[in-house]
């Protein structure tokens, strides 16, 4: 019987994936995934640190494990992620009972886990990652997490990945091309790219150019990515959008504020006038695009009209959904040294405002949608209910569905019969 590691995720699509390939590289070593702490021989936090509460969840998290190494001292311990590459041999310091620290770059340490030789600290610079074909472990057979490029050069002033993720390096578009080929050829119908800016992608070509390379994969249907920065959106990924039958028609294109002010002292080298440009130029070209977004409330410095400009962005937009959060200050960024802050109360009332009138345009755009015919591909049962088997659309629209007898990974012609505030139900056409 092999060993047992149990691995904890926290934060992102990019830390999911990162678990499967740590899952991956473990396999390898002789291990096996459990979903009890109590059976595993190791465990792993795969940690985030992009906003405070999550980093808080995890030293909680970590705390509780100091009293199952006290009953099973042979129980390995690593923490792993953002925060194991900002804190490095600190977290020593704060949970003695670790036993390795492993940056987002430094993932093949773990084939040393079994070894009382190895460095117990792994978070250095490791650019070649990005030329490693690691293996991966995936628990599904339908949609796929791929990523493209490692790390992020862009500093926006809040962000804390540029520095617990290193600098930008793309994977040779050959090695994603082999990846993406030995999935289709597995029955995976969809993929979705992974990196903080996708479009800034560039190896031997572009990111459209990755994107017509990969449409030439046969067997997947469905091609997806995120993350994408408007400053970087192009007209050629625009015309890519709309001219390759495997792009699907949703991008997450994260705008954070309404206002150009705000904006600028994000660092974030757009305004809000140019972020509209190229949503007219997306709409105009793909006329069926949802779009979904990132904002964050509170940010320092932002009055009452800084705020009441997001709020007019989000009604001109309409965006289908967005990822709504209060400023937090991430030690290390520009902006957590800025002034101006406001109280948790304010930015607790402003990201209220944000949330209602989301809600909102979401549940009236979905209304929209009923009556219509769309196509979904079958995901598996819905999480909330037996009876009921969730796909999405192409637009990336959860869709329930009375189970059916083709079953995960089918797409389906469904009539939406009614909208709810986050999800469709649909009916099955004969």
């Amino acid at each position: 019987m092999g060993k047992k590691v149990y691995i904890h995720t926290f934060g992102c699509q990019m830390n999911v994936h990162d678990s499967e390939k740590m899952a991956g590289i473990l396999e390898e070593e002789g291990f096996l995934q459990t979903d009890s702490i109590q059976e595993a021989d190791l465990v792993i936090f795969n940690t985030c640190s992009i906003r405070q509460k999550a980093e808080q969840k995890f030293y909680s998290e970590l705390g509780r494990m100091k009293a199952y190494k006290k009953e099973k001292p042979e129980l390995k311990i690593a923490v792993a992620g953002c925060i194991a590459q900002q804190e490095g041999k600190n977290i020593f310091k704060r949970a003695p009972h670790a036993d390795l620290v492993l940056g987002p770059q430094n993932l093949t340490a773990l084939r040393n886990i079994s070894k009382e030789s190895r460095e117990r600290v792994a978070t250095g610079n490791n650019p070649s990652i990005a030329t490693q074909d690691l293996p991966v472990k995936r628990t599904e057979g339908v949609s796929a997490w791929v990523t493209i490029m490692y790390g992020c050069n862009n500093f926006c002033s809040y962000c804390i990945v540029p520095y617990t993720r290193g600098r930008e390096c793309s994977r040779p578009t050959e090695n994603i091309y082999r990846e993406v080929s030995e999935l289709a050829r597995k029955g995976y119908r969809e993929i979705t790219l992974l990196g903080q800016n996708v479009n800034s992608y560039m190896s031997d070509v572009d990111f459209p150019g990755l994107l017509r390379r990969l449409d030439r994969v046969g067997g997947i249907e469905r091609v997806r990515f995120v993350t994408s920065h408007p400053k970087d959106l192009s007209p050629d990924l625009i015309h890519e959008m709309s001219a390759l039958p495997t792009v699907c028609e949703h991008i997450h294109l994260p705008l954070q504020s309404g206002s150009s002010s705000i904006l600028k002292s994000m660092n974030r080298k757009y305004t809000f006038e140019t972020y509209m440009k190229k949503v007219s130029e997306l709409r105009k070209h793909v006329p069926d695009i949802s779009m979904t977004t990132d904002i964050i409330a509170g940010f320092p410095g932002e009055t009452e009209k800084d705020h009441q400009l997001t709020l007019q962005a989000m009604r001109e937009i309409e965006f289908d959904g967005i990822f709504a959060f209060k400023f937090s200050p991430r030690p290390g960024t520009k902006a957590a040294s800025m002034e101006d802050r406001l109280s948790e109360e304010e930015k607790s009332e402003r990201l209220y405002e944000i949330l209602e009138l989301q809600d909102e345009i979401t549940e009236r755009k979905n209304r929209s949608l009923e009556g219509t015919i769309l196509e979904i591909l079958v995901e598996g049962k819905s999480d909330t209910n037996n009876n009921l088997f969730s796909g999405r659309t192409r637009t990336n629209k959860i869709v329930t569905i009375p189970a059916i007898s083709c079953g995960k990974g089918a797409m389906v012609k469904v009539e939406i019969v009614k909208a709810r505030k986050h999800s469709l139900e649909g009916k099955m056409l004969a």
